[in-house]
């Protein structure tokens, strides 16, 4: 083994082996506990560089590191690196062929490996575990360990059963330390990842989940205005590449035709836009297809890939500018992991996470395909036996559909319930599976409801994510440039400001929390005599931009009433709220559809809600929509003038863009302009007719004109 005694015998092999001059953030303190020996679990962000926490370690100790990984492209783009800087790297799984696995398991005996990546499912094979514990590994690196947990959103049962191959893999003596590494764990997962691989006093490592170079934006989108939005939002060249994630392989597929081809799929002249290079990704692919996408992705020749769940572990693209999620994910963990394959260049991104109430039936369904009822899984449990038998027989021999059936056989492996070998032979399992099967089923429909509240909740996007992952603390710090902490810099979504009405609710509704601690959004609402004056939707919208103002707080709460657990909202005054006394010149922004640059002609996503009829003491009955038109105003010379450079120049910009003026800026914009004179973005966001689509596009030029530049 390499002599560690050496001072500064990491930086040295930094410089000389991967040509960095210097660590990043907490790499260096990791790598040194794994070169010490230690067990360790290691959670850090995409992109904060995991990888070389376990392959300088490696280099460093000495022999040979076995990887183990759940997909083959985390396999071939770590191994082809790793190849590439000179070093003696084999990997073995499902995808090559025979005599190549059988070669790098002699180099491997012989001692001629640095690295080794093997699937999981490979130490399944008879005799594979035992060939691996002839020789003395330098360490076992486990990478996206969160795989191991069944409180994870990605579990796999292969990785659950790594703790039993492990006590061998590790060899006699002082054992080759375990890594166990991943970018998503929650502080249960983490306690589960350290239990199930059996870790020996392991170091923890759990550095930062925040990303400051991230911008989320959460949108309420009927799921047919979505494909138009998404084409729309990545017209520009300045938003690609882009990765948008959907819901299905149809999704998928739809959505990847509809980018190519500029228009909605089946001819359909819904809605038109610039063809984008775009290609479908999914687990229904054949090997081929999907490693010519990700590899034409990578060399910049596609510029969207519009994928399920399946792609992105590996990726190493550091210039991925936006994810978009076509609907709602199953779970926090996965959309903070697939969010976080945007900017791992450090420039700024943006991330935009489409949603409606018919994703929650979409997600019951899947719910209720991966978790199917006990009783189909005793079915299958009924036909096994202690002698080994083929799953082809099993099935046979069930009253289970195919699909049925293998779901059922799928969770009861998982459960302990069945086991089966390489070969694809079963056996009986233990009788305790029913517990743990209903126990997973229910929290798995609890995370999914963690997601609803994300996109129900009314606080930084990136601080809720931040305060899911554990790390209360840094929860503390607003990332502000997310769609709430921002919304006059949202891309995607919409904003207004607050009518009479809505702000002489708002004055009421400081004025109550004013002698308490706290109120139920519920009971607050009845207090104020508000219950069938404002719609229970502009109740939340009007409470939401009070938090964006910082006028109240909000937290989640509940209470339990006959056995059951109720959830609700809990919202307190916050320090700015006391001290406010006097309201005018308060401006509270609503959230208000999508920004109509994004939206199609007949979306009604972007529609301006027209006021509706006037309720008792004269106000309306429900959230007034903005104002009518102004009436016309009468310009100073200095005015007039203005409004005329701003017309040249509105001119210039549609022939260059070859679009009509008014998509530039509406005539009545023009006057409102010169009215006004805007200093800055947000007095631009003022005005009607321009919203955050135009500011991000032509707000700067608008400014210096009328700044008179």
């Amino acid at each position: 083994m390499t002599s560690l005694s050496k001072p500064n015998l990491l930086a040295d092999l930094l410089q000389s082996v991967f040509g960095f001059a210097r660590f990043r953030a907490n790499q260096e303190a990791v790598c040194a506990a794994a070169v010490a020996g230690r067990d360790l679990l290691l959670v850090m962000p995409t992109g904060a560089g995991k990888s070389l926490c376990y392959q300088l370690p490696a280099i460093a100790r000495g022999g040979t590191a076995l990887v183990i990984s759940p997909l083959i492209a985390l396999m071939e783009d770590q191994a082809a690196k790793l190849s590439a800087l000179g070093l003696r790297v084999a990997r073995i799984h499902s995808g090559l062929e025979r005599m190549v696995a059988r070669q790098a398991c002699v180099d491997y005996l012989q001692g001629e490996l640095q690295f080794l990546f093997i699937a999981p499912e490979r130490l399944r094979v008879p005799g594979f575990p035992e060939m691996l514990a002839k020789r003395k590994l330098a360490l076992v690196a486990i990478d996206e360990a969160h795989c191991i947990s069944q409180w994870g959103h990605d579990f796999r049962p292969d990785y659950r059963m790594l703790g039993q191959y492990l006590p061998g893999l590790r060899g006699e003596g002082a054992p080759a330390p375990v890594l166990a590494m991943t970018a998503t764990a929650t502080p249960s997962v983490q306690a589960d990842i350290v239990a199930q691989l059996g870790m020996s006093e392991p170091s923890l490592f759990i550095h930062g989940f925040r990303r400051d170079n991230l911008g989320i934006e959460v949108v309420e989108l009927p799921v047919p205005e979505r494909g138009g939005a998404i084409a729309r939002l990545l017209a520009g060249p300045e938003r690609r590449p882009a990765i948008v994630y959907a819901t299905s392989r149809k999704q998928a597929e739809r959505l990847a035709e509809e980018l190519s081809q500029g228009r909605s799929a089946g001819g359909s002249a819904a809605w038109t836009a610039r063809r984008i290079p775009a290609a479908a990704y999914h687990a229904g692919l054949d090997a081929e297809t999907r490693e010519q996408v990700q590899r034409a992705f990578q060399a910049g020749e596609l510029d969207v890939v519009v994928a399920t769940i399946a792609f992105g572990m590996g990726i190493d693209k550091a210039d991925i500018r936006t994810v978009i999620h076509a609907g709602l994910p199953a779970t926090l963990e996965g959309y903070y992991q697939e969010i976080g394959r945007a900017g791992r260049d450090g420039a700024m991104s943006r991330t935009f996470l489409m949603h409606s109430y018919a994703d929650q039936r979409t997600h019951d369904f899947f719910l209720n395909r991966d978790y199917p009822p006990v009783e189909q899984l005793m079915e299958v449990f009924r036909v096994l036996g202690e002698e080994p038998q083929p799953v082809e027989e099993l099935r046979a021999a069930s009253r289970l559909a195919e699909e049925e059936f293998d779901k059922a056989l799928e969770k009861l492996e998982i459960h302990g319930g069945a086991r089966m070998d390489f070969g694809g032979n079963v056996t009986v399992g233990g009788t305790g599976w029913k517990k743990t099967y209903r126990v997973q089923a229910q929290y798995r429909a609890e995370q999914f409801a963690k997601v609803l509240r994300y996109t129900e909740q009314d606080e930084c996007r990136m601080s809720a994510l931040v305060r899911h992952f554990g790390d209360v603390e840094d929860a503390q710090r607003a990332c502000g440039v997310c769609d709430v902490c921002d919304p006059a810099g949202a891309v995607l979504r919409q904003f207004r400001h607050a009518n009479a009405f809505e702000l002489d609710i708002a004055r009421r509704i400081v004025e109550e929390l004013r002698g308490v601690d706290s109120r139920a959004t519920g009971t607050l609402q009845r207090n104020l005599d508000l219950v069938g004056r404002i719609g229970r939707d502009e109740y939340d919208a009007l409470l939401g931009a009070m938090v964006h103002a910082r006028l109240i707080e909000m937290e989640e709460a509940e209470w339990e009433k006959d056995g059951q657990v109720i959830k609700f909202r809990k919202v307190r005054l916050t320090e700015a709220g006391r001290e406010l006394r006097n309201w005018s010149g308060m401006e509270l922004l609503i959230g208000d559809g999508i920004v109509r640059d994004f939206a199609g002609s007949s979306s009604s996503a972007a529609r301006t809600r027209k006021a509706k009829p006037a309720a008792r003491n004269g106000a309306p009955a429900g959230i007034a929509g903005k104002a009518a038109a102004a009436e016309p105003v009468r310009l100073s010379a200095e005015g007039e003038a203005l409004v005329e450079r701003i017309r040249e120049w509105r001119a210039g910009e549609a022939k260059r863009l070859k679009i009509p003026a008014y998509m530039v800026l509406h005539d009545r914009a023009l006057a409102a302009l010169a009215q006004a004179r805007p200093a800055n973005p947000r007095e631009l966001l003022e005005i009607d007719g321009i919203g955050p689509g135009k500011v991000e596009r032509f707000g700067e030029e608008i400014l210096r004109l009328c700044a008179g530049k």
